[in-house]
């Protein structure tokens, strides 16, 4: 059966989206997770990937035309199959201005039984919503709003565990949050109810029975009792006499692809006026801009007519906004909390690092597999723990976890942004152990197959920056390890020995500490512990 794909909300701001590209035509077949289009919207180019499969059977505008939030942006079927009544139809609710109406149609006969009559409930339902591919149901991981609370627009109501990420849900509809459909840590369907906004003092039970009911396979009304669902629709705009192509917020009301006509042919788009609605300013602006000749139609603008002949000048202000990531989602608030709920305090020690290069060396004469130096750094703070427990803790809020297992998180990071996996009972494997499972993690990290076994779990973790040439850093603690270690690079100095100068190789290690759960000394005498491993590496072999 056809089904309708319209226009997606792809940021918070997004009223309309331009096809920069189609990737498939009609009478193309497509595949569910298959790239689709690649669709400019206000902030940056996306694509666009089918959870449809099926053939074209219409593509809802051509490239580099807008498509409003929730308009037709294609139908996807089978091949040969009737689509226009179903586009009629969507057609029509979306010219009538208001929300749009999902119909659930069948292919059997109207059912005897009258369907629930919800025309004149000021109330939608919010479906569960497909948030990638493969996902079949989603997971409440936290209510951000309970029942009675107000919603607005665009406004955080909840985090949805997928098959493949923990999402945030931003409601699309503004009111009253009447019904929840899942408590915390409960389970979904795709399309289930999610939720139920609308007015105070609407009927929502009625409403909820309605949908249940056309679920069931009852018999539908027509329009006029159909069951909102939480789709966005496109907002009806009127035109209005003021032609100033600005928001109320004074910025610029420009269309995706006209904005970036203006910037690469080096137009002043405060000087351009717009024929758009509420005179916004479209590719046809652009086209029929004349540099040099005003068109705003403000008094005293007479002179800007006369253009001023300047020298050219290399060098172009450009920038790119880039969609944030899941993982750098997590990433900034996992350590934001941290940065500012831990009081953090840093401790620094310079490390001798002579025996260690000369172990080293002859350890990668016999070892399986060769040895770094972030191996044997990993080695000696599992052994370094060892001695001082007490820096090897976990601060909980009402209490202290003390941890008897030692398993260090390692900071590796990667494309999107940084991933922890944790060697585990470090403080029992040996230094060839150590660098096989660093490596396999490393790899695996880099790969995006790592499981949630491989990065939970960590007791102390360390950060290694001597790769990249960084003498010195300070790390933000990785919650909930009460300590991190920041690794500088080995460097050739001088040093005095015995009274001599020298060279010595030098590596500066920092280690930042929750001061709720470790105390300065404590701190301390870790570092020293640990120093005499690095500088005297046989002990760690003991």
């Amino acid at each position: 059966m056809a089904e309708i794909i319209r226009m997606p909300k792809m940021s918070d701001t997004m009223t309309e989206g331009v096809i920069a590209k189609w990737h498939k035509k009609v009478g193309d077949t497509v595949k569910s997770g298959e790239l689709m289009a690649e669709i400019e919207t206000d902030k940056a180019t996306m694509d666009y990937e089918s959870f449809n499969s099926g053939t074209i059977l219409y593509l809802g505008a051509k490239e580099k035309e807008a498509v409003k939030i929730n308009d037709v942006l294609a139908i996807v079927g089978k091949a040969g199959e009737d689509y226009s009544a179903l586009l009629s139809g969507a057609q029509n609710t979306a010219s009538s201005g208001g929300k749009t109406e999902t119909k659930i149609e069948t292919a059997t006969a109207v059912a005897e039984i009258p369907a629930i009559d919800t025309s004149g409930i000021k109330a939608e339902i919010v479906l569960m919503p497909k948030m990638s591919d493969t996902m079949a149901e989603g997971v409440i991981a936290k209510w951000h709003k309970k029942t009675g609370d107000s919603v607005k627009s665009g406004e955080l109501l909840a985090e949805i565990e997928t098959d493949k990420a923990t999402m945030d849900y931003e409601s699309f509809n503004s009111g009253t949050l009447l019904y929840i459909g899942a408590k915390e840590k409960e389970a979904v369907k795709i399309n289930d109810v999610l939720a139920i906004i609308g007015e105070k003092n609407a009927d929502w039970q009625t409403l909820l029975k309605a949908h249940q009911a056309k679920a069931a396979g009852v018999g539908s009304k027509p329009a006029t009792a159909s069951v909102s669902v939480s789709a966005p629709a496109a907002s009806t705009s009127i035109p209005t006499p003021n032609n100033e192509a600005t928001h109320t917020n004074g910025r610029l009301k420009v269309s995706p692809l006209a904005k970036k006509m203006a910037k690469d042919l080096g137009y002043d788009l405060t000087q351009i006026q717009g024929t758009g609605d509420l005179g916004r300013i479209t590719k046809h602006d652009i086209e029929n801009y004349k540099p040099g000749v005003s068109t705003s139609g403000k008094p005293g603008d007479a002179k800007s007519s006369t253009p001023v002949v300047l020298p050219s000048v290399v060098g172009q202000e450009s920038f790119e906004e880039i969609p944030v990531s899941q993982m750098r989602k997590t990433i900034a608030k996992r350590l934001a909390e941290s940065k500012f709920s831990a009081p953090h305090f840093y401790l620094t020690m310079e490390i001798n690092m002579d025996k260690a290069v000369e172990a080293r060396k002859s350890m990668n004469e016999i070892a399986p597999v060769k040895i770094s130096f972030n191996d044997m750094v990993i080695k000696a703070v599992a052994a370094a723990l060892r001695q001082h427990p007490d820096v090897n803790v976990s601060w909980l809020g009402d209490k202290i976890r003390k941890n008897r297992h030692i398993h260090i998180g390692v900071a590796v990071a990667v494309k999107d942004g940084l991933l922890v996996p944790v060697i585990r009972f470090a403080d029992n494997k040996s230094l060839s152990h150590i660098a096989v499972e660093v490596k396999d993690l490393a790899q695996k990290a880099h790969d995006k197959k790592l499981q949630p076994a491989d990065w939970e779990g960590s007791t102390f973790t360390i950060s290694n920056l001597g790769m990249f040439g960084i003498e010195e850093f300070t790390a933000i603690i990785n919650p909930p390890d009460a300590c991190i270690l920041a690794v500088g690079g080995i460097k050739e100095t001088a040093v005095v020995k015995n009274g001599q100068l020298t060279v010595g190789n030098i590596m500066k290690v920092t280690m930042s500490c929750d001061h709720r759960a470790v105390d300065g000394a404590v701190g301390s005498a870790f570092l020293k512990t640990l120093k005499g491993l690095l500088e005297d590496p046989v002990r760690i072999l003991i």
